[in-house]
């Protein structure tokens, strides 16, 4: 808004386009909760305080209003939805601007994917920034279908709604300063750059924040968090469907280190975002564990907003952007109206009105599963007695590293349901390389059949695990011929699918719609034998190599913590 525009109604000498009264205001500044009206003109807010006059008035009757809530860290892609599907899900819940990070698509459709993500979700109620992925591909040991340089990554830099880099993965790149790695950090010196360390501590994580990466959302217990706030770094707390970790972490929060505290969700899947909520599930979960509320919410807004530099939101004061919520109870949030820019755009969870969005031609990011089938084999031959085996972690992304006896029949490792030992494979599926990673998982739980699916973080090759190779062959043929999604097969017999046709990541039906699907999914996933609460979020984490301990990619066995490949078969 222009400052001739604002500054009479401002001063009070022209009315103002809306004035919410009688609110209970939370200032996420000073602590306080405040009686007072808000007075707003087209997107922005003008002043607080009574005899504001309006063209318009809404009596909030002494409800509390608070900013606009605002995710630190998030993959729309993880939604399986579009950003204006996506929108839809959480903007009624009380979020307003999201900071995402497009490495999943850009793994698969590189700048073309990042082009995408923000055309499509220009001029949505919920304002979409960007942070341009650090790591495509994550690192050397697995193929992605793109490659960003630091030079890719300068030219979008200026893009509008792009903020900084993204979640810095490559830990060993950055701190041994290796070519290439050191490029996009000194390009982006005096920008925001998000980090990703798990696990990392000591001197290592010395060197890794001295290098300017200054935010984390990879903390699992509260002694790595303090650690890491100690060196100056912003922790978002995460709450995803896969890593929930914030129960572990809120523990921590004190008045002291709390304005270092933001929240975010990662990974989401729709029936999480439908049924527990986004940002407004993480504040009551907070409150629940001993946070004060209001210290919530400012971890929620003010926080985040303060870390990406987004100076005209995250607080409810003059010149600040419209985005509102307001609320009834402290201890259990939850979205009555939702304001963004001005314009109320969702009441008592519901979106209101139609949302307009820009025609975007999404050809460039279809059409993205390239597996040459009659070269696929499945096949282990056994070169020795015992494996090693990626164990699964209920609700944390991190596995263990197990070593187990094979099972070996006619010379061949296969799988060993009764011991909850699935194989695995990692089937390259950009370029056609036929590249194919075997190995073992426990965690799963099937007994019976294979689940296979085309989100594979960060490569997002094709991934399946079963108990026998004709149901995996069954499931990974099925995942191509969608040109992605998810499948559950057992034998020859496709079970259930939710295809996802953007990139293999995302569908282009509505939220609702893929929530359905995968409700069915899911279903049928348990009947197979899995007890995890959605064993495709946890599949598509097992082959992300930079989160120990034990990874598989379609180039091999990945340990973690040593960043190099190591042999399935242990001598």
């Amino acid at each position: 808004m222009k400052l001739t525009h604002f500054l009479p109604i401002a001063r009070g000498d022209e009315p103002a386009d809306l004035v919410l009264r009688n609110g209970r205001v939370i200032n996420v500044f000073t602590g306080e909760i405040v009686e007072t009206d808000v007075a707003i003109a087209g997107d922005t807010i003008v002043g607080l305080g009574p005899d504001y006059a309006a063209k318009e008035e809404i009596d909030l009757g002494g409800r509390y209003v608070c900013p606009g809530l605002m995710d630190a860290h998030v993959h729309i892609e993880s939604s399986m939805v579009t950003p204006p599907q996506f929108a839809r899900a959480v903007v009624p819940r009380g979020t307003t601007t999201v900071v995402t990070d497009p490495h999943e698509i850009a793994n698969v459709a590189g700048a073309d994917g990042i082009r995408y993500v923000l055309d499509v979700s220009e001029g949505l109620p919920l304002t979409v920034y960007v942070v341009l992925p650090s790591c495509v591909p994550a690192t050397h040991m697995g193929t992605a279908g793109a490659e960003l340089t630091a030079d890719d990554l300068i030219a979008l830099a200026d893009l509008p709604r792009v903020v900084g880099l993204a979640e810095f993965m490559n830990v060993p790149g950055a701190v041994l300063g290796l070519p290439g790695v050191l490029e996009k950090l000194v390009a982006f010196q005096g920008r925001v750059i998000d980090g990703h360390a798990p696990a990392v501590s000591g001197k290592w994580l010395q060197a890794y924040v001295g290098a300017g990466p200054g935010s984390d959302h990879e903390c699992t217990t509260a002694d790595e968090m303090l650690e890491k706030l100690r060196l100056g770094m912003y922790v978002f707390i995460r709450e995803s469907t896969a890593a929930k970790n914030l129960r572990a972490l809120v523990p921590a929060v004190t008045p002291s280190n709390a304005r270092r505290c933001a929240f975010c969700t990662d990974d989401r899947h729709p029936a999480d975002l439908l049924d527990e909520g986004h940002l407004d599930h993480l504040i009551r979960l907070a409150v629940a564990e001993g946070v004060d509320p209001i210290t919530a919410i400012r971890m929620a807004t003010l926080n985040a907003a303060e870390w990406f530099r987004l100076r005209d939101r995250g607080a409810i004061a003059p010149g600040k952007r419209a985005d509102m919520v307001v609320f009834s109870n402290l201890k259990d949030f939850r979205a009555e109206m939702v304001f963004a820019g001005g314009a109320l755009v969702a009441r008592d969870g519901e979106a209101l009105g139609d949302w307009p969005l820009p025609a975007v031609d999404d050809a460039s990011v279809r059409d993205t599963v390239h597996v040459e089938w009659e070269r696929l084999d499945l096949a282990i031959p056994a070169q020795g007695e015992r494996v090693r085996v990626i164990g699964v972690v209920p609700d944390q992304v991190v596995t263990e590293h197990l070593i187990e006896p094979a099972k070996v029949v006619d010379g061949v490792a296969v799988a060993d349901p009764e011991r909850d030992l699935l194989k695995m494979a990692v089937i390259e599926r950009h370029r056609g390389t036929g590249n194919v990673g075997l190995g073992f998982v426990r965690g799963i739980g099937l007994k019976r059949g294979a689940l296979a699916g085309s989100v594979g973080h960060d490569c997002h090759n094709l991934i399946v695990v079963g108990c026998d190779d004709t149901s995996m062959m069954t499931a990974a043929r099925a995942v191509g011929e969608m040109g992605g999604g998810l499948v559950a097969a057992a034998g020859e017999e496709v079970l259930a699918s939710v295809p996802l046709p953007i990139a293999g990541l995302m569908s282009d039906r509505p939220v609702e719609a893929v929530r359905r699907q995968m409700d069915a999914l899911l279903a049928v996933a348990a009947d197979l034998g899995s007890s995890l609460h959605d064993p495709f979020m946890a599949l598509g984490f097992l082959a992300l190599e930079v989160i120990p301990a034990l990874k598989l990619t379609d180039q091999g066995l990945v340990d973690v913590e040593k960043f190099d490949f190591v042999p399935l078969f242990v001598e």
